[in-house]
């Protein structure tokens, strides 16, 4: 796996794409537009569209965002809990120079990079789409790996290891939560209370959505800026 993960790496390395072709994937990688809010929004499509079966269709988009959550919850405790890995860009024994070796993001820098929690978080949300309509999401699962991923493993911040690691967690998640068995269980009572209270359930579904397309970015960066005052 590291003689993969190297190789992967040295050619991303090597691979000069350009200026302009570089600024379209920083911008992959760093605006929240295409890191996830596209996948978002299919979801509040599927919501709200007319179709046969709609309240399976909104059980599964419960599903999903609860999938979502989880996947990213599992990815950070993961990557607090496994051994550290470095991420690539950091990793001076791999002496490679990235497109975006200016990149100095401290947090970054002190996260290991196994698994990737984007490709975690955005495989779960495409394998929900998927489930409830086939075409879209094939073209989520492309939309996650050639814009979230791929971009990722480029520029140093993930080895393609932590990426297919990431996504395969994820999908399973997914799969998991939104099987019957275990759905009803929380899908259809959250349905339930969602009709009933409509004004804040919406209100809530906003901010989760806003939430998980930055990735609890700005909360995270106040609990680590309070943390050093305590």
């Amino acid at each position: 796996m590291q003689s993969f993960d190297t190789n992967i790496e040295t050619f991303f390395a090597h691979l000069h794409l350009g200026t302009f072709s570089n600024l379209v994937l920083r911008a992959f990688t760093e605006m929240y537009t295409f890191r996830g809010l596209v996948l978002i929004l299919v979801l509040w499509w599927i919501w709200f569209e007319p179709a046969e079966r709609r309240e399976w269709r909104r059980e599964i988009v419960i599903a999903t965002f609860v999938s979502g959550l989880l996947a990213l919850a599992a990815g950070r405790l993961l990557a607090a809990f496994l051994p550290f890995r470095e991420r690539p860009a950091f990793n001076h024994d791999l002496n490679l120079h990235f497109a975006a070796s200016s990149l100095n993001d401290a947090m970054l820098s002190r996260w290991s990079s196994f698994p990737s929690d984007h490709a975690m978080l955005w495989m779960a949300i495409a394998t929900g789409i998927f489930i409830v309509w086939r075409t879209g999401g094939v073209l989520a699962f492309l939309y996650t790996a050639v814009v979230i991923c791929i971009p990722r493993a480029y520029f140093g911040f993930h080895y393609p290891t932590d990426l297919i690691a990431g996504a395969a967690i994820g999908v399973v998640i997914a799969i998991l939560l939104t099987r019957t068995p275990i759905r009803i269980r929380y899908a259809t009572p959250t349905l339930h209370w969602i009709e009933r209270y409509p004004g804040l359930s919406s209100v809530l579904a906003f901010v989760l959505s806003f939430e998980l397309v930055t990735q609890f970015d700005e909360l995270r960066r106040l609990a680590s800026a309070a943390s050093k005052f305590l």
